[in-house]
């Protein structure tokens, strides 16, 4: 059996339909713009409740990355909750329920050609809840030290000393160690030195141990202590170590060059030399000969 095909039957069709989709959409006019409106009021809720939560709960955690990390996942909670509502304003609990399941299979897809930004991420969240790293903390990674400035759910930022700012990433940051200076208010300072061989050692001893005693404070269980290392070429090698307060390189720095100096200073006035490293050239062996034209 065959049938004609009919242009103005087609057309008929299709205006009937347009026409239904149109009578739909002017229907469902009222319910969009509830959407709509109920998306805008959420958006600012979640707005304002983030900036309550940092005003007050927020403010009683001393870590700012965690602050800002439960600061952000509040905020997306309460996006998708009007995102749903909004779809349930508009009679679209159906196509809520496609989404949900299609968003597994998304989801999973986008976890395998994801893996390293996930893995950044979720190191984000570890550094954020790590109580030995903190903003504005001096630490030393990857051989790079500098101040902390930001932990985000990518990556690590610091300023160095020079003003550049380093960007590592979480996953290579979690693999990896990493010195944090700011642990601890006090540190133990090193400083290397050598002396002749016709020095009084015993009275070199205890004189550094005294001179950096009077200039820097050591605590209950701190000592000034004091070795002798080596016999080197031109010097007797000595090590002292003592405490002091420093939160990060600088002040470690700082630290050294006064004891340096300190030592220098009281080593003159007692004609206690520090000798420079000598090289004896013997040219006699080499039995070397000038030729003249």
């Amino acid at each position: 059996m065959q049938t004609n095909f009919s242009v103005e039957e087609s057309i008929s069709n299709l205006w009937d339909k347009l026409d239904g989709w149109l009578e739909s959409i002017i229907l469902k006019l009222p319910n969009f713009a509830m959407a709509v409106l109920v998306m805008f009021l959420f958006y600012f809720l979640a707005r304002g409740i983030r900036k309550l939560l940092k005003k007050t709960i927020l403010r009683k955690i001393s870590q700012v990355s965690i602050q800002e990390i439960i600061a952000k996942v509040v905020f997306v909670v309460i996006i998708l909750i009007g995102f749903f509502i909004a779809l349930g304003v508009l009679d679209l609990d159906k196509v809520l329920t496609s989404i949900l399941a299609g968003a597994g299979v998304v989801g999973l897809a986008i976890g395998l050609a994801l893996q390293g930004t996930l893995s950044n991420t979720f190191g984000g969240l570890i550094l954020s809840f790590m109580p030995q790293l903190k903003i504005n903390d001096f630490i030393t990674a990857d051989g790079v030290s500098g101040f902390v400035t930001e932990i985000s759910l990518r990556n690590i930022i610091l300023k160095k000393p020079d003003n550049n700012v380093v960007v590592i990433p979480n996953s290579k940051f979690i693999d990896g160690s990493f010195t944090n200076y700011s642990m601890n208010n006090r540190n133990r300072i090193f400083v290397n030195c050598g002396i002749g061989y016709e020095s009084d050692l015993q009275m070199v001893e205890d004189l550094t141990v005294k001179i950096i005693s009077d200039n820097f404070q050591q605590n209950d269980g701190e000592d000034v202590e004091f070795f002798f290392t080596e016999f080197g070429d031109s010097s007797i090698n000595f090590m002292v170590r003592f405490w002091a307060d420093c939160v990060n390189v600088k002040q470690e720095h700082a630290a050294r060059h006064k004891a340096i100096k300190i030592i220098k200073k009281h080593f003159d006035e007692r004609d206690i030399n520090i000798p420079f490293p000598i090289r004896t050239l013997d040219f006699g062996k080499n039995n070397l000969q000038i030729a003249k034209d």
